[in-house]
């Protein structure tokens, strides 16, 4: 009876620590993302009727249609971008097919296009005690986060468990896929379905189902999850700060897609600053570094010389994010976090990773 209650008990913990780390996650997608028209056109589109579920059933159609002519076009624009990247790291080539990693960026589309055109009753109700608003029944980005990050979990696992390299031609595929499918929207659905498919973009380059194992293995109260649940909430804003001070030091940068203080490239900054964070957090919670030197490492050191990232802005990026977990986080929860963002420089340091002089910043 004892050991049954002990049990009981400790699956109750473990369930409170998934859940507390997938909330605070939630939550930070609900103050970071929401439907907002843009500027320029979006005027000449009626907001309601779009995000009705009429009009997003029509979007929704209308992008799964192109999928397969964008997926072959993307595809081609991965493998320009990546290809030499086989022969200079090594890859087995057997380990990347095409076809596989299109059906199952194909996957991600469909089931995401699918949760865009459900209603959520929540939203529903809402809508109907305060008409005056411009709501809709559009289920939410971070519910979006909660209904799929299984199948994404399932994505990552399939391809970072021969190599975890291998990933950084799912996400290329899956990045560029969207992209090709944003330009064929108005400026109202493009908002709306962009901020489905950041949430996608961001869960790949994320471990977040590991972290949410790991959590699962520590009891509620314990050090390292308390840690990692006081940095989740303020990940995007600590990505905010580091980021605009790496567009002030490298004013004039030109990455592969642009400029970096272009509006893409912020995106993409953003959330490669937070995937550092993830990484840290799953270092915690693991209680060691192998997340950093199987996965994160190893996509990096593939995909920043292709796509025109110094790793000395790689290194400044890492003091700055060094000194924004210093400033925010309380001692206990530094003292914790420390190791993990002094084996990350340790291991972008410029004796093991040196720049190529056209890479560098101007």
């Amino acid at each position: 009876m004892t050991k049954t209650i002990v049990n009981n008990i400790d699956k109750s913990q473990s369930s409170q620590s998934v859940s507390s780390l997938a909330q605070a996650w939630a939550k930070k997608y609900m103050q970071s993302l929401s439907v907002e028209t843009e500027h320029g056109n979006s005027d000449l589109f009626d907001k309601d009727s779009t995000l009705s579920q009429e009009g997003r059933q029509k979007t929704a159609e209308k992008l799964q249609k192109a999928l397969r002519f964008t997926s072959s076009q993307a595809w081609a624009k991965t493998e320009a971008l990546l290809a030499q990247q086989v022969q200079n790291h090594n890859l087995d080539p057997d380990l990347i097919d095409p076809w596989q990693i299109s059906v199952d960026c194909h996957a991600l589309f469909d089931k995401t296009l699918e949760i865009y055109a459900q209603r959520s009753a929540s939203q529903t109700s809402i809508s109907e005690k305060n008409s005056s608003q411009s709501s809709t029944d559009l289920i939410s980005p971070a519910k979006l986060a909660t209904k799929i990050s299984k199948d994404i979990g399932r994505v990552r696992y399939k391809y970072t468990a021969k190599d975890p390299r291998v990933l950084g031609f799912v996400s290329m595929q899956f990045h560029y896929s969207g992209q090709m499918l944003l330009d064929l929207l108005n400026p109202i659905e493009k908002t709306a379905v962009g901020s489905y498919l950041k949430v996608i973009d961001d869960h790949l380059y994320m471990p977040l189902e590991r972290a949410y194992d790991a959590a699962a293995d520590l009891t509620y109260n314990s050090p390292e999850l308390l840690a990692v649940r006081d940095l989740m909430p303020i990940t995007s804003e600590i990505s905010k700060t580091v980021c605009e001070k790496v567009i002030s030091l490298y004013p004039y940068y030109n990455c592969y897609s642009g400029q970096l203080q272009s509006q893409a490239i912020k995106s993409s900054s953003l959330r490669d600053v937070e995937m550092f964070q993830i990484y840290l957090c799953l270092c915690v919670l693991e209680g060691n570094i192998s997340s950093i030197q199987e996965e994160l490492f190893p996509i990096c050191v593939m995909l920043y010389p292709p796509l025109k990232v110094s790793w000395d802005l790689i290194r400044n990026m890492l003091r700055l994010l060094g000194q924004e977990l210093s400033y925010r986080l309380n001692p206990s929860d530094v003292d914790l976090f420390s190791p993990y963002i002094n084996a990350m420089s340790q291991m972008f340091s410029e004796e093991i990773l040196m720049d190529r002089p056209t890479l560098v910043a101007a």
